[in-house]
């Protein structure tokens, strides 16, 4: 008899996912998906009947896990008291395919994402004081300003926001400064965040520091960018290449060249130029919800027993 699914709500994903955890298996996941040991199909994406709104469908199979990840983007949903996005992971054991778990992946999705962001980050800068800037004000935001701590020191945070309010409330949460715009943010900033719903580009790369290293979260539809040409003619790396030639239209619509995947730098494959302007662009791999996922089926099962 097939025993039944754990069932994990957002809270007790946030009580058994540590970051310290997370951050080396972000990282191996990384260096395997470049190195050809995840099986990992391009996501499937379903326009739903709103206008706007749409499924994401994620698998991926790694050694020791397999997981698939649903997301539903509803733009109609803050009106209905409801978040926009709407994440749920489904785990299997690799086996036998039986589900293990069935876990919200709220937060799972927040903590990943800048987890990979923070991974980037220590393969990429040395450990001295940093000056973060982060265009966008949503919970993404809150969780890159967590997850860079841990790896580097921060003298300071400005946050930008279209939407003064959400800016200032951002930056006192995470001991920042809103800022009145985009460029006043970014000025001087040795890393930038860009994790905004933006469509048409928030940061040029006029503003951008030389040698300054930019995460670009957002943007995830070919159609869609937060980086204007200038920024993207500068080292671009990807976490996944065929996903970034395809579904970012930062990279699509600038004509811009990936040069490597952060697996390879991370597997020390490929040396990044000393002092190169780097920007980082990141699709969200479904191997990094599945070890996630992994690791929190780990931590609740043990607390079980």
């Amino acid at each position: 008899m097939i025993k039944p699914p754990l069932l994990l709500d957002n809270a007790a994903v946030r009580r058994h996912l540590a970051l310290e955890a997370l951050l080396p298996a972000i990282a191996q996941a990384l260096i395997d998906l470049s190195a050809g040991r995840v099986v990992q199909p391009m996501r499937t994406v379903l326009e739903l009947a709103e206008p706007g709104s749409l499924l994401f469908v994620k698998p991926a199979r790694t050694a020791g896990a397999l997981a698939t990840k649903l997301i539903t983007q509803m733009p109609g949903n803050p009106a209905r008291g409801l978040p926009t996005m709407i994440a749920t992971l489904l785990l299997l054991d690799p086996a036998t395919g039986v589900p293990l778990a069935v876990m919200d992946a709220t937060w799972l999705t927040e903590l990943r994402t800048a987890a990979v962001s923070a991974v980037a980050t220590r393969a990429l800068r040395d450990g001295s004081p940093k000056r973060l800037a982060i265009l966008g004000s949503g919970a993404l935001a809150r969780s890159h300003a967590r997850a860079l701590r841990a790896v580097v020191p921060l003298t300071n945070i400005r946050v930008w926001s279209p939407t003064r309010a959400n800016a200032m409330r951002c930056a006192a949460e995470i001991g920042g400064t809103a800022c009145a715009d985009a460029e006043s943010a970014v000025r001087d900033a040795d890393i930038v965040v860009t994790v905004t719903n933006a469509s048409t580009p928030v940061l040029l790369g006029r503003w951008l520091k030389p040698g300054a290293l930019v995460h670009a979260v957002g943007a995830p539809r070919p159609t869609w960018r937060e980086l204007d040409d200038e920024a993207m003619r500068n080292y671009v790396i990807a976490d996944h290449r065929r996903a970034a030639e395809t579904e970012s239209g930062d990279v699509i619509l600038s004509n811009s060249t990936v040069q490597c995947e952060i697996g390879e730098v991370l597997a020390g494959t490929v040396q990044v130029p000393a002092g190169a302007t780097v920007i980082f662009k990141a699709l969200g791999q479904a191997v990094e919800d599945a070890v996630a996922a992994q690791l929190v089926y780990a931590a609740a099962t043990a607390k079980e027993v």
